[in-house]
């Protein structure tokens, strides 16, 4: 194995999972997101001697993003529709088999966490995306704005706006599920 391959492996690698989760997050299908982080690995190890500093998780999570916005725009121009996401995907069906929770904190605890996937993936993409990259990846903000190509300030009021949003949308979903118990 070359250095170039050794040095590859060893500082973008690890950032695997990472690219992953945030291409599952923009492209709501786990093959399109598959294809998206397969395509950016490709395109990172080919530009990977272009790059500067040890920043590697936003270089690496740029590349998934403009894999992303390529395939968009491919999508658009052949007018491919896009599938609504099923509740249940592949791997996001309950577990059979009991955690360490009682079964019904376990099941508030998934009904919790299937609604705020759910709320997250409603909002718009700008917004979904800084709010992934900024508590679920943990980028700073400089980082975002490098991996979004917007300045620091956008980065910082979308991540304000996105984090609003999810408030109101958290409260009308509890306000409603209040509504709906006798």
């Amino acid at each position: 194995m070359d250095d170039r391959r050794r040095r590859f492996e060893a500082q973008v690698l690890p950032h695997l999972d990472a690219a992953y989760r945030f291409a599952r997050w923009l492209a709501r299908s786990p093959a399109d997101a598959e294809d998206i982080v397969q395509e950016a690995m490709l395109r990172a190890y080919r530009g990977f001697d272009a790059l500067r500093g040890s920043d590697v998780k936003a270089w690496l999570l740029t590349i998934v993003r403009n894999c992303h916005s390529t395939a968009l725009r491919q999508e658009h121009q052949r007018g491919v529709l896009v599938p609504l996401p099923e509740e249940y995907e592949t791997g996001a069906a309950p577990a059979l088999v009991a955690s360490g929770l009682e079964p019904e904190a376990e099941s508030i605890r998934r009904d919790e966490q299937l609604t705020l996937e759910r709320l997250i993936a409603a909002l718009p993409e700008d917004y979904r995306e800084v709010l992934v990259l900024r508590e679920i990846e943990e980028l700073s903000y400089r980082e975002i704005a490098e991996a979004t190509q917007v300045p620091i300030g956008t980065v910082m009021s979308r991540l304000a706006r996105a984090r609003l949003a999810l408030k109101k949308q958290w409260s009308r979903q509890l306000e409603g599920s209040l509504h709906a118990v006798p």
